[in-house]
């Protein structure tokens, strides 16, 4: 595979932010002005063919996570994926939920917000902590019915030890929530291998698919006790039946999909899945953590540079973030991005995040333009 020829960056653009939102592959961005094209001169008299290949992106999804067709669904994004776990769960006043500090809001906000149903949520600290799972498993007691958790952190990096906190969430009864947006795409998942119970993603991170379209999956026992507050023609057995007047949910997790699909969304998320899926998910993480591993080898070796994502090699994950000792966060981004250096400013730090394509001497004129 050539991948010069799937991705079209603009001359001298250092492209390290795909931890934010990444750039389209070629084959996404041709699929999506085709479907526009069609759809400006034909409308939707192809409607059926546009199913398909939703159809087929629910399939690359489910191939993804190790899961079934039959638990995905497609929402409009991670905090709504959340949202719908959150509200949905069967709570009781005065049970809690464990969390981490360092949570992006999105996997913050929805639980704090349960607050009002005499929720509580219980807060880890992992930076620095010598064991960041054991931080976590920590807080829980009798009355935790719910442990979430980012697979990685989004400011510094920190790969999470999912199969452990699956088990130790399994062995005391407490439902496991990943959200898994800066991992999937980027980092292999297997579901039933991390005894996760709910896992949600968005697709315009390590995915490369446009935004407005995230992946939820529910474990199957969890499908029905999952209170419905989205409603709509879409979200019942009877989908397409429009004169039916007695309707129950779906039994498949289309029953969380409660209007008209964004079909735009699935063909350009479908191409960039089959990009993935030929180049090869273990070869795309060998590719990312090489990348990331000469990062934090440059980095290290640079005495005005201060690394502030985890060395080690378990906890490495697509993010990389530093610092300039002798620049505040923020003026090192302005000195970056006036550079060509497309990075977020995260985690008290600058924050890199190439992906699998990005060549090597990208890395390298990156960081020589953070000490310039």
């Amino acid at each position: 595979m050539n991948l010069a020829t799937e991705f079209d960056l603009a001359p001298g653009l250092l492209y390290l932010n795909h931890a934010a939102v990444a750039p389209w592959p070629r084959r996404a961005a041709q699929a999506v002005a085709r479907f526009a094209a069609e759809n400006a001169h034909e409308g939707a008299r192809h409607y059926p063919r546009w199913l398909q290949v939703e159809q087929r992106l629910r399939e690359r999804l489910a191939r993804l996570i190790g899961a079934q067709v039959p638990d995905i669904a497609l929402l409009k994004n991670t905090s709504e994926a959340i949202s719908v776990v959150a509200f949905g769960f069967p709570w009781q006043a005065g049970d809690n939920l464990v969390l981490a500090a360092e949570e992006f809001p999105s996997n913050r906000i929805a639980w704090q917000a349960l607050a009002r149903l005499g929720v509580e949520c219980r807060v880890a600290h992992l930076t620095g902590a010598a064991d960041p799972e054991q931080a976590l498993l920590d807080l829980i007691d009798g009355r935790t019915r719910l442990l979430t958790v980012s697979s990685v952190q989004y400011g510094n990096g920190l790969r999470m030890d999912l199969e452990r906190l699956g088990t130790a969430c399994r062995a005391r009864g407490v439902a496991l929530c990943l959200d898994a947006i800066q991992s999937l795409g980027a980092l292999p998942i297997d579901v039933t291998a991390v005894q996760a119970d709910f896992v949600m993603a968005d697709g315009h991170k390590w995915m490369l698919g446009p935004e407005g379209l995230a992946l939820l999956w529910v474990r199957a026992e969890w499908r029905e006790r999952l209170a419905l507050y989205q409603y709509g023609w879409h979200m019942t057995r009877q989908a397409g039946d429009f004169d039916a007047v007695d309707w129950q949910p779906a039994d498949d997790a289309r029953r969380f999909e409660c209007g008209s699909p964004n079909l735009l969304g699935a063909h350009g998320l479908e191409a960039s899945l089959s990009l993935l899926e030929e180049y090869g998910i273990e070869r795309v993480h060998d590719e990312v953590l090489q990348r990331s591993a000469y990062l934090i080898e440059r980095i290290r070796a640079m005495p005005e540079l201060e690394l502030l994502s985890d060395p080690r090699p378990e906890r490495r994950s697509g993010i990389v973030t530093f610092l300039r000792r002798d620049m505040d966060q923020a003026q090192l981004h302005r000195h970056l991005i006036d550079a060509g250096v497309v990075c977020a400013q995260r985690g008290g730090g600058v924050r890199l995040s190439p992906h699998f394509y990005t060549p090597l001497p990208v890395l390298e004129q990156a960081l020589n333009a953070a000490l310039a």
